[in-house]
């Protein structure tokens, strides 16, 4: 099957058999006694049906449900006499029914092929479909590189991969044919936890960076440690020596602070299905554009592109900006941008079959962590992810400057140093890079807010939770010599790892804690209300643990609050056309 065909077979066309069901107020598809039923998805739009020449549909077959279905009978809502029109819901109209907004918003895509994702929602399909989605996907281990996969009530981060690798029917013409399936194109998205803003930040490929050693899951069930390459390209952290996603994970964390919690790869033929089954999205150029290298050939203006053109615009780079790597970055982010104003419009979330169309193209195409590894989880993240505004999804890429080892020919790229660090605290901090005002409950807030407690009054015991080690002890000498703190205590290990130091104590020792938040520089964020613990004298005293963000006795963790100012950003409202 080629590219083009992926994810398309022959069954029912299931756009007629999406009704909306009272109960659930959802809609679902049911498989009707008078169609013919078949275990596999149905074909494409507008292609003949199975066994009848030019398009006619075949007589129907015999009638009774697959093995493993739910009988249709059994679906809650109103029934019909066989043979009979159906009728219309009470007070409703016949005719075609409107979803309502936000009902149908509920399948996960993404797209990739070199470039990123995108993901919305649709509803959920009956149990033979829902199995064949869970078919098409492959999973990889993430072999404890991640923080154990995203969850609701939390910031997300998920780290996109667009491989180089020209395995497949049809895509053998691009490029190194020889490619192992490096990083080629590298997205870290994050989601803010209120799910009011996302940044989606691209990492250059060529930037030089150190890959750890990865420990990485075997065929046989073994882990073997891949030895990691100090002042290696980025793009090397998968493929070479056999190194699997969950090493490019490794070395996002190590590059940036930021655990990623899931990942997701695809190949070139995510881009090229996915923008066939949404009908093509609209692009934008500011000149005309012939590339004999990515084989783009378009005049200025706006274009409406799908498939192998689709491919060839986020592939160009000869005929963009500067004709670099950084250049196709800034037009893979706009595809990226009007592929998501495609994916959200009325034209897509209403069409049933459509939205098939691109769970089957998505499915296929996606490469996943084991922690995401069924369309149900799927589902799940992608209706975190369809909270988003796009206006307030920012695209911008890593700050980073020439490489001077390179000399005259410039192949590679370095951190900048004073732009990437502050670049990457934000988004640790989970702050918008949109106009969007961060919605920070008033109550969290209110915590340092309120009388201290002179510093002799605070009692408090001391736990490393993943800051360097010593550094409890470090902190008992700081807070006894320096502040006052002579109530304090240091237990050691407290057997979890934080990504954030956290202070924790009883109503009645709030005074305690802001007195101790700000001798530190803790910011409200890290206190938690809760309860106290008996320290070794049998006295209450509010628990301190330090976390990975622990810098070292007496440096502030008060996080940034406002985004630094970046060279490139761009929100996927936006249309711009590429220059």
């Amino acid at each position: 099957m080629d590219a083009q065909g992926r994810g398309r077979a022959d069954n029912i066309d299931p756009a007629d058999q999406w009704v909306l069901n009272p109960h659930t107020g959802e809609y679902e598809l049911r498989l009707a006694p008078s169609a013919p039923q078949s275990s596999v998805p149905r074909p494409r739009r507008g292609a003949p049906a199975s066994g009848a020449p030019g398009g006619a549909r075949t007589a129907p077959g015999p009638r009774g449900p697959v093995p493993g279905t739910v009988p249709p009978d059994s679906i809650p809502g109103p029934r019909r006499r066989r043979g009979a029109p159906e009728e219309p819901l009470p007070g409703r109209r016949r005719g075609r029914t409107k979803p309502k907004n936000g009902k149908a918003k509920k399948v996960l895509l993404w797209t990739g092929g070199g470039m990123a994702f995108v993901l919305v929602a649709v509803s959920a399909a009956g149990y033979l479909y829902i199995k064949h989605l869970n078919d098409n996907i492959t999973s990889v281990s993430d072999d404890g590189a991640s923080t154990g996969g995203f969850q609701k009530d939390r910031a997300i981060n998920i780290l996109l991969i667009g491989t180089d690798k020209r395995t497949g029917k049809g895509n053998t013409g691009y490029g190194d044919a020889g490619s192992v399936g490096h990083a080629d194109t590298n997205i870290l998205l994050h989601v803010s936890k209120d799910r009011s803003n996302a940044t989606a930040l691209s990492i250059p490929r060529d930037l030089i960076v150190d890959v750890p050693d990865c420990p990485t899951k075997q065929p046989d069930g073994t882990t073997k440690v891949i030895p990691g390459t100090k002042g290696a390209r980025f793009n090397t952290s998968l493929g070479q020596d056999d190194r699997t996603p969950s090493c490019t994970m490794r070395t996002v964390t190590e590059l940036t602070g930021i655990t990623p919690d899931d990942f997701m790869v695809a190949d070139f033929n995510a881009v090229k299905t996915l923008t066939s089954a949404v009908d093509g999205v609209d692009v934008c150029l500011g000149k005309d554009i012939n590339d004999p290298d990515s084989h783009l050939k378009l005049s200025k203006g706006t274009h409406k592109i799908e498939g192998e053109q689709a491919l060839a615009f986020v592939r160009t780079r000869h005929s963009v900006g500067f004709g670099g790597d950084l250049s196709r970055i800034q037009l893979q982010q706009q595809f990226l941008s009007a592929l998501m104003r495609k994916l959200k419009s009325n034209s897509t979330l209403t069409d049933p079959t459509k939205m098939l169309d691109v769970a089957e193209a998505a499915t296929k195409a996606l490469t996943v962590d084991s922690k995401i590894d069924s369309i149900g989880k799927l589902k799940d993240l992608g209706l975190e992810l369809g909270k988003l505004d796009p206006k307030n999804m920012t695209f911008t890429t890593v700050p980073v400057l020439d490489n001077p080892a390179d000399g005259a020919v410039k192949k590679t790229v370095i951190l900048n140093p004073g732009k990437a660090p502050e670049v990457f605290a934000a988004i640790r901090a989970d702050v918008s890079f949109s106009a969007v005002k961060k919605k920070q409950k008033a109550a969290v807030d209110a915590r340092l807010k309120g009388p201290r407690s002179a510093a002799a009054d605070v009692r408090v015991d001391i736990y490393n939770g993943g800051a360097p080690s010593g550094s409890a002890q470090e902190t008992l000498n700081w807070l006894q010599n320096t502040k006052g703190v002579t109530k304090s205590s240091q237990l050691g290990n407290a057997g979890v790892t934080l990504a954030k130091t956290t202070l924790e104590y009883a109503p009645d020792q709030a005074d305690q804690a802001r007195e101790l938040a700000n001798l530190m520089g803790l910011p409200a964020s890290a206190l938690k209300p809760g309860k106290s613990e008996k320290n070794a004298q049998g006295l209450p005293a509010i628990m301190l643990t330090l976390g990975k963000d622990f810098k070292g006795a007496g440096v502030p963790l008060t996080a940034p609050t406002k985004a630094p100012d970046v060279d490139s950003k761009s929100t996927a409202d936006q249309v711009q056309c590429a220059q």
